[in-house]
């Protein structure tokens, strides 16, 4: 038999055979020469047609192929001929299909539209069949399967010494089966009893002596396999109503659609990343240098500023170290609304996007206005989702009136405002900020009554706000008998610490309809019972109170919680975290969806690092490429079943006091907690744990990646920075007021370090600023506020966490004040957030006056004292420049700044100058003469 057939090559990993064509041949073969050849695709025989001639299927190069072939490519294939790219034209006998020309010497009309029968066969038995085309039956079949496990040998088609002519790869057999049928593996092979014995060609031959054959023909197979699976799986959700087993169904192409992923990942790009990645690396090994020269080289008569220096910059190089390598795999994602939509939201048949219960949280409404809450309210009514499928609970935590009847007004204005939004397509969806907004609001609008709607609603809401004002004024006055209800009776929340739960449904199943007529999202007040002796555990007690609340009334699967001040920028927020939510794939392996915070109403420049950029499109978006981001608070979609968490297993049965007793009691007690752990999109969900091992999961050895490991570590020590930040940057003074430094005179390969040392740093923050998108500016206004939350916010956060735990000193938190101040829910929270002013104001106080005192000792001393000068000096100044903002914030607010707080600094710098007492920098000092022991004897 001639080497026609192609190379067959095989995989024991994978268990299929492939065969791959020759390049190289080409051209039309004689008609005679195709006499008892086999098919060049499947490798079965040709065959003959019904007039007993052979079946050729191409006419312009008589390329082999059988019948069964011939009908699937040109069926599900791409109808050409695979050697001489010719269109396959329909023969007597086989079906017609689309494309095929109109031919009257073809005398076949009982066979050109027969289809009713392959309608009726199962996508299964039409693959099978195509394999079975001229061989055994399935029971010879599985006979021989079993009897005699060989596999084709690859050979080039000639007789072999040490290889039975029986096991030729073109022709296999498996012996044992009645009638020695024979079967082809086009596709996989799927039986894992057959053992693959791989066999290598001879290097001596030429490969084109192996055949050639056709590899696109299994890639258009598997093709078609998939197709058919997706047809079937349609058929059976349409239960078999009006199907096209054709596939000529217009919707295809959509279901096709919805069944896509509805989110994805998107690396950033190589030619961002990678240069990133290598200034990382030298700046690793350049601070490597850097530490062995500090610590090589003490200073002598300095020894302890140089050591303090050492101890610090150590510190903050392990600090980077664990929040850089956390950024090491950043990533975005990208969702797919439209799949989403195509996917659960079907035409004529009720939504089946999954319901979601939002939490609006709240205290004090003298100090988070209810204007501002109302806003939020509105713009969660008005988000583009499912009105059915929405629920918002406010949790009043200070069970005050004046938010309850605000909620009131804010339920009937809601019947306008939601029906003009989805209309119109407003955003934002939060009035207040729809107003404010300076741009062109006629953009993308096309209906003539935009204008006067508009009109129409700015002003209803004007008299709204009136109202809410109204409100606010009246409530200033408490009367001494407590407030009173319409209806005559007591308030239940006059007394803020002991009143029982409260909850008033304003919208909602039928309690309200918008001017449409429409059905209106439910709207529902909470406030929960409150008693005195009892820790109510301030606002994670109230959100508790709300999951309860909510699982009783609704009990939706997604949890969104707000602060008051927090409204939806985008309408559509909600189906984006569906979008990971819901996704088949990956949905159920999501724990929460965290949503980035942007803020309105700022200056320009942000000159107090509101926006918080940085951390939310670079921080945020390296957490997610490793294991998913924190949560931060606020913003973020929940599984209800993440919060109940899961049933711990059944406690087994005591074993019986046999010899295997003790391992199974051992083994309870390892010291490893295992940890189920996935990737999962823009979260992490965790299963409780039977187990009784007590180490935390960052140090077992299968529990975590080492990035997840850092970040852990990362987000449980940065606190702890604040500690030598506030030494560091106390050493600068103390330089320039003792006349010492913290490093011997630099040498040239010191100063190169220093220098190297210095653009790695700019180099790292340029290359991270380029591939995230942040703006120098506010690069550098989170390295300022770094500093200044790190020597104020995060050094009392250590030191009450240390308080608390060592002393049980509880630390109490003040709301955060939106409004004026006022003192009347003073008893639920109260700490003195002036001290926090204390540190800063300080370090900045102590330096000013070390640069004074550095200056006038260098003018003193001559010009040979500059040189050591400027290094003390760009050290103070680092410390000025990365605390002037709040310096700036300081003097801005010369009314209200705290006499204590000017007191106190004053005081802390007094001391620090004590240290100059030796110093007297307006005169210049003069040596006075050496005394020194006579060398010689007098006597």
């Amino acid at each position: 038999m001639e080497a026609s057939a192609g190379l067959v090559a095989g995989s024991h990993n994978r268990n299929e055979l492939v065969v791959i064509r020759r390049d190289g041949e080409s051209g039309p073969r004689p008609l005679q020469q195709l006499s008892g050849q086999i098919c060049q695709i499947c490798g079965d025989d040709v065959g003959l047609t019904v007039d007993g001639e052979l079946f050729v299927a191409c006419n312009e190069c008589a390329f082999p192929i059988c019948r069964t072939c011939y009908e699937y490519e040109r069926k599900e294939g791409n109808q050409v001929c695979p050697q001489c790219k010719t269109r396959f034209k329909r023969l007597k006998g086989c079906a017609r299909v689309e494309g095929d020309e109109e031919e009257d010497d073809i005398d076949d009309v009982e066979n050109e539209f027969n289809f009713d029968a392959r309608n009726r066969q199962d996508h299964a038995f039409a693959a099978d069949a195509m394999l079975h085309y001229g061989r055994a039956s399935d029971s010879d079949l599985h006979h021989g399967l079993h009897s005699t496990p060989l596999v084709p040998l690859l050979t080039n088609g000639q007789m072999v010494d040490d290889i039975p002519p029986e096991q030729h790869a073109l022709v296999p057999s498996f012996p044992g089966g009645v009638g020695g049928g024979k079967r082809i593996h086009p596709l996989p092979f799927s039986d894992h009893a057959l053992p693959v014995q791989p066999r290598s060609m001879d290097p001596s031959k030429d490969l084109a002596a192996y055949g050639y054959g056709s590899i696109a023909w299994k890639e258009r197979m598997e093709s078609w396999k998939q197709k058919q699976d997706k047809l079937q799986m349609m058929k059976k959700e349409n239960s078999g109503k009006d199907w096209d087993p054709d596939g000529d169904d217009p919707d295809l192409p959509l279901m096709d659609e919805a069944r896509q992923p509805l989110s994805r990942k998107m690396p950033i790009s190589s030619s961002q990343i990678n240069p990133y990645r290598m200034i990382i690396i030298i700046r690793l090994v350049v601070l490597g240098f850097f530490f062995h020269y500090r610590v090589m080289n003490p200073v002598k008569d300095a020894y302890a500023l140089w050591l303090i220096s050492v101890i610090c910059e150590i510190w903050f190089g392990i600090s980077w170290i664990l929040d850089q390598f956390p950024k090491w795999l950043p990533i975005d994602r990208e969702t797919y609304l439209d799949r989403l939509s195509l996917r659960y939201e079907k035409e004529g048949q009720p939504s089946q996007l999954s319901p979601v219960d939002i939490f609006v949280s709240t205290v004090d409404p003298l100090k988070e206005p209810p204007l501002v809450t109302a806003n939020t309210v509105l713009s969660i009514l008005a988000v583009d989702y499912p009105i059915d499928k929405i629920s918002c609970y406010v949790s009043d935590d200070g069970a005050a009136m004046l938010t309850f009847e605000a909620l009131s007004e804010t339920s009937e204005f809601a019947k306008k405002w939601v029906p003009f939004c989805k209309k119109f397509n407003i955003e934002p969806r939060a009035p207040e900020w729809y107003f404010a907004q300076k741009m062109d609001y006629l953009k993308d609008k096309v209906l003539a009554s935009f204008v006067k709607e508009r009109r129409a609603m700015k002003r209803e809401y004007e008299e709204f706000k009136v109202r809410i004002n109204a409100l606010v004024a009246k409530a200033q006055k408490v009367p001494e008998e407590g407030w009173t209800m319409q209806d005559g009776t007591l308030w239940p929340g006059n007394n803020v610490r002991d009143h029982p739960g409260m909850i008033q449904v304003f919208l909602g199943q039928s309690g309200g309809h918008d001017t449409d007529g429409n059905e209106l999202p439910r709207l529902v007040y909470v406030s929960r019972e409150k008693r005195p002796g009892f820790n109510h555990h301030k606002k994670a007690g109230a959100m508790n109170a709300l999951v309860r609340v909510s699982a009783v009334l609704t009990n939706a699967p997604y949890l969104l919680n707000l602060d008051c001040d927090h409204y939806f920028n985008n309408s559509k927020a909600l189906r984006e975290a569906m979008c990971f939510m819901m996704d088949p794939l990956l949905g159920k392996r999501v724990c929460y969806v965290q949503f980035p915070q942007r803020f309105d109403g700022i200056d320009r420049h942000d000159r107090y690092a509101n926006r918080n950029t940085v951390f939310f499109d670079i921080n945020m978006k390296g957490l997610d490429g490793i294991q998913g981001p924190i949560y931060v608070g606020t913003g973020c979609v929940f599984r209800r079943q993440a919060f109940y968490g899961f049933d711990a297993p059944k406690v087994k049965k005591p074993p019986t006091r046999t010899c295997n007793c003790l391992p199974k009691w051992c083994c309870c007690c390892s010291g490893k907690r295992k940890k189920k752990k996935t990737n999962k999109p823009k979260s992490d969900m965790k299963k409780k744990n039977s187990s009784l091992g007590a180490s935390a999961p960052v140090c077992a050895l299968e529990g975590l990646k080492w990035l997840e490991r850092l970040s852990y570590i990362n987000a449980t020590i940065y606190p702890w920075t604040s500690i030598p930040l506030l030494a560091y940057c106390t050493l600068p003074a103390v330089c320039l007021l003792t006349g010492k430094f913290i490093t011997p005179e630099l040498s040239n390969v010191a100063s190169l370090w220093f220098l190297s040392l210095f653009i790695c740093i700019f180099a790292t923050g340029i290359l991270e600023m380029r591939w995230s998108g942040v703006g120098i500016d506010e690069w550098w206004r989170n390295e300022q506020f770094w500093v200044i939350g790190g020597v104020s916010a995060h050094l009392f956060a250590v030191f009450q966490g240390l308080l608390k735990v060592l002393a049980g000193v509880d630390t109490n938190f003040t709301v955060t004040s939106k409004a004026g101040d006022d003192e009347a829910f003073s008893e639920l929270y109260a700490f003195k957030w002036t001290t926090l002013l204390i540190p800063p104001t300080t370090l900045l106080i102590i330096n000013l006056i070390g640069v004074v005192a550095g200056v006038s000792n260098a003018i003193n001393n001559g010009y040979e004292s500059w040189g050591p000068l400027f290094g003390k000096l760009f050290f103070a100044f680092w410390v000025i420049v990365h605390l002037y903002p709040f310096l700036k914030g300081l003097l801005g607010r010369q009314n209200r700044t705290p006499t204590i707080i000017i007191v106190w600094s004053i005081l802390l710098a007094s001391i620090f100058s004590l240290l100059w007492v030796r110093i007297d920098p307006f005169l210049a000092k003069s040596d006075g003469p050496l005394l020194e022991e006579c060398g010689l004897d007098c006597n």
